[in-house]
């Protein structure tokens, strides 16, 4: 006992009375000088009362320090006991973590006893001692799952340093512990589901080609092969109790619960198979689109989302279902094959769209990707002469010229009656940018892909042609979005704009050379992507002077080139006896990433090989080219690396990597995609 000391208010309220006393003495010598006998006597009394305090505080003292010890025994006792019997799961750690204490709501959770003092890890994974500093900096509470319960785990530092005045004892100590208390969040975690499964989908289906379709089948069969279409999609929606709407002819509009969405994603949309299985005298595959939003913030964002999602899927070429959840976009069954589409409507409507814009415009500036290729290079100079037509200057912008590039590029020279500043880099082209000046991206329609993508920031009148897929990343409110996967180049798109945009738009043989020479590259010479209209572009550029042999001259490359294409086909390795994978060095090399290319087509001439991909460190950044004949979708596997493209032909850019890392990641896609289904070989 002798050990306890009274500290703050207690021992000032305990002393009150010896207080009084002074003030009572000093009242009493001050009458003295008023009365001194009333004075003397009432200082006589003050020091028997005095007397009686000091008394009694020495003879009460040690009985008031065991009622106080004996209140606060009992008072933490019933601490204790509050705790122990705590609804609430509780417990005392450590430092390290190691469990000191645990209520018994937290022993019947938990099924330990008492004498259980090991780490809380051991219990509780997530709560590793990195979580216990970080809880003993700030209050933190961390969600986890033990038993088939949710819980949330709320730390908290709890130190035993009191140097606070107001304490009953004076206590001495530097030692703190941490507070864990959980609470049980399975019912909100269950409700929560059930609120979320009960979520409406709204989806849009979309038959791809449905007049192409209807045009091949006899008058008397065309209604039975829409009552099987019809039956089809009603089908297939019918096992997760769907609501189907046929809003046209050849478009539907779909509500179902969220919870069946996980039912459709492991199928992998099997509609989008089983609807190529319809045959009613139609000699091509009838394909159908997919749109679908979910957990918008009301119903009307969600659809919306589907709004959004089945513009991405026609955009990317039809037959594949995309769903736009929130940020997230997800692409199903994209093996498919590009539908062509025979009609050229939407190349007129295009260009006449384009011309009304460009006459409203002082200034035109056209860029393609980063390091430019012919099909870039070709379409900028097709936009050029469109602008000529119209007596608007035009500007191309070009950061890097190729080997492959040069030629033509020095071709257009000022004796060639060419402005000067036809060929701009980025910084000119920020320079003469304005609100007035029409911005147009062609061959590419991701932004950071683009020669200077603050050009898209300066300005908002922007037009974007182009011939690859779309994906999440895509150039934002385009006033013109002119994007076709099937087309075979960029250049095949600007051809046939051309001649809609104008009767008297003339195209001098040079020209002519350079967008036929766009068409021949990114179609390896006719041998890929091929359709009906490409020849038809090229056909319309050969009436304009095209000359195949003046092509052949200009694409013909230097010794060192060749020699470097073959190194990288002969050290090329051979990944699951199916795909190609090979490093083109840049070393002396003036345009790495060309020949890159170049030798993942050479690659495809080896037998058994289904896809190539050539990876070429350049400029700081890892450039993979990937190709494939009709087996492997490229685009698939270059979009988890963060890229795209099409079908048979897909890159991607990665920055921040090693050529190993790369690669590594393209053998781990690899794996996961031929144990997933994906790829079948």
């Amino acid at each position: 006992m002798t050990g306890i000391r009274f500290n703050g208010k207690l021992k000032h309220f305990l002393r009150s009375p010896l207080y009084l006393t002074v003030f009572f003495i000093l009242g009493s010598i001050g009458m003295c000088f008023i009365d001194f006998r009333a004075g003397l006597g009432a200082l006589g009394i003050s020091a028997i009362y005095c007397l009686l305090c000091h008394f009694f505080y020495r003879s009460y003292r040690k009985k008031i320090n065991n009622e106080i010890i004996s209140f606060a025994t009992q008072f933490g006792m019933v601490q204790r006991e509050l705790l122990r019997n705590f609804k609430l799961p509780y417990a005392i750690l450590d430092d390290e973590g190691k469990i000191l204490w645990m209520n018994t709501r937290f022993m019947e959770i938990t099924g330990k006893e008492k004498s259980y003092q090991k780490s809380i890890a051991s219990i509780f994974t997530p709560i590793t001692r990195e979580v216990i500093e970080r809880a003993n900096a700030e209050p933190y509470s961390i969600h986890l799952e033990y038993d088939e319960h949710f819980y949330e785990a709320a730390l908290q530092k709890i130190s035993f340093q009191q140097d606070d005045p107001d304490t009953m004892f004076s206590l001495t100590g530097e030692e703190s512990l941490t507070a864990l208390l959980l609470f049980d969040e399975t019912d909100l975690m269950h409700y929560r589901k059930i609120n979320d499964d009960e979520r409406l989908v709204a989806a849009y289906v979309y038959i791809d080609n449905y007049e192409e379709t209807i045009d091949e089948v006899e008058d008397v069969k065309r209604s039975l092969l829409t009552a099987v279409i019809d039956r089809k999609i009603s089908r297939a929606f019918s096992d997760i109790n769907a609501i189907i709407r046929k809003v046209e002819k050849d478009k539907y509009f779909i509500v179902f619960q969220q919870q069946y969405m996980s039912q459709l994603e492991e199928g992998k949309f099997a509609l989008l198979e089983d609807i190529k299985s319809v045959k009613m005298g139609n000699e091509s595959e009838i394909t159908l689109s997919m749109g679908i939003g979910m957990n918008g913030g009301d119903y009307p964002e969600t659809a919306e989302f589907a709004k959004t999602a089945i513009g991405l899927a026609l955009a990317r070429g039809g037959s594949q279902a995309v769903v736009k959840n929130r940020g997230e976009v997800m692409y199903y069954g994209v093996r498919g094959k590009e539908i062509e589409k025979n009609t050229r409507v939407k190349a007129r409507v295009k260009a006449q769209a384009l011309r009304e814009l460009m006459e409203t415009k002082d200034r035109v500036i056209v860029m393609g990707h980063q390091i430019t290729d012919i099909d870039a290079l070709g379409a900028g100079l097709g936009v050029f002469c469109a602008a000529r037509e119209l007596g608007k200057p035009c500007q191309i912008v070009l950061n890097t010229i190729t080997t492959s590039l040069r030629p033509l590029v020095e071709a257009f020279s000022e004796a060639e009656g060419y402005p000067r500043d036809m060929f701009v880099n980025s910084g000119e082209a920020l320079d003469i940018v304005d609100n007035n000046t029409l911005v147009m991206v062609v061959d590419t329609n991701r932004p950071n892909y683009t020669e200077c993508p603050q050009l898209l920031e300066r300005c908002k009148n922007i037009v974007v042609f182009d011939h690859h897929r779309q994906g999440s990343e895509q150039v934002q409110n385009p006033m013109i979005s002119y994007i076709e996967p099937y087309a075979s180049s960029t250049c095949e798109m600007i051809a046939e704009m051309l001649q809609y945009f104008s009767e008297r738009v003339h195209l001098s043989p040079l020209e002519a050379d350079c967008i036929y020479a766009g068409i021949l590259i990114d179609t390896n010479n006719f041998m890929t992507k091929v359709g009906v209209r490409t020849f038809e572009a090229a056909a319309y550029l050969r009436r304009c002077g095209a000359e195949v042999t003046r092509v052949r001259k200009m694409l013909r490359e230097d010794m060192s080139t060749y020699k470097a294409r073959a190194e990288v086909v002969r050290h090329a390795e051979v990944y699951h006896r199916a795909f190609a994978i090979s490093v083109c060095e840049a070393r002396e090399l003036e345009s790495p990433t060309v020949v890159g290319a170049q030798a993942a087509n050479e690659l495809l001439n080896i037998v058994g090989i289904k896809a190539s991909f050539v990876l070429t460190e350049y400029q700081k950044k890892i450039y993979v080219s990937s190709r494939s004949i009709d087996e492997i979708d490229v685009q698939l596997i270059m979009e988890r690396l963060g890229g795209g493209g099409h079908l048979n032909v897909a890159g991607a850019q990665i920055e921040d990597s090693t050529i190993d890392d790369v690669k590594s990641r393209i053998e781990n896609i690899l794996d996961i995609m031929i144990d997933e289904g994906e790829i079948k070989l």
